[in-house]
This record gives C-alpha cells, structure tokens and sequence, in this order.
C-alpha cells in the first residue's frame, strides 16, 4: 500500500495529546471496559518498563506487583479505549527498557529513583 494513504488514514487517530510518559515512571492508566451495554473504566498502576514503536503503533508495557504476582500490560497510547494516563510519579533511569525488574521481588521490584529536578 502507498506510504501516502496510509499516513493520511494514521493521521487521524493519532491523539492531539502528547503526554511524556517515559520509562521508569509510575502512571495509572484509565482504561474503558465495555461489559454488555455498560461502560466502565478500570485503573491499572504501575511502572512503565518500556516504550516501543511510534505513530499510532506507540504502545507502553506498565507492570504492577498484584498480591505477590508480576502482572504487565501493553496499552497502545492511541488507542480509544484509554481515557487518560495520570503520571503519578517520574523516574530517573539511565535505560531504555526495564526487563531486569521482572526478576526482583516485593519493594525491590519497585525501585526506581525518583526524578527531582531542581
């Protein structure tokens, strides 16, 4: 397909927003869940281990510890089905992708400096 009509279809999806979500830092995703005829939208919190892709391809993977259990979730940034991104906290890291805290356990799988600007 051309290049050109496929950046025009993209164009139009793409949120106006542009939130600096980076990695390392703890957000909560509101995510809208459709059960039936009912909408809702269900928090996630987490960290966010990595950001891939761009365009309307962008997505982040947010990990949360649940009840002692690593749970990760890959939400496109485009998507319609996310209300808002609330960044809780900013973290400083010195990586592009956070893998190594899939092996940690309890508060050390949260550790992440905070970002403290001056």
């Amino acid at each position: 397909m051309n290049t050109y009509l496929t950046n025009k279809i993209e164009k139009d999806h793409i949120k106006e927003e542009r939130l600096e979500v980076g990695v390392g830092d703890t957000i909560k995703v509101h995510n809208k869940i459709i059960e039936g005829e009912k909408a809702r939208i269900q928090i996630f919190e987490g960290i966010v281990l990595e950001r891939s892709h761009s365009g309307t391809h962008e997505n982040i993977v947010v990990r949360k510890i649940s009840k002692g259990i690593g749970v990760e979730r890959i939400y496109p940034l485009h998507s319609p089905n996310i209300a808002k991104i609330e960044i809780i906290r900013k973290g400083k890291v010195r990586r592009a992708k956070l893998h190594y805290l899939r092996d940690r356990i309890g508060k050390k799988a949260l550790l992440v400096k905070e970002n403290v600007k001056k």
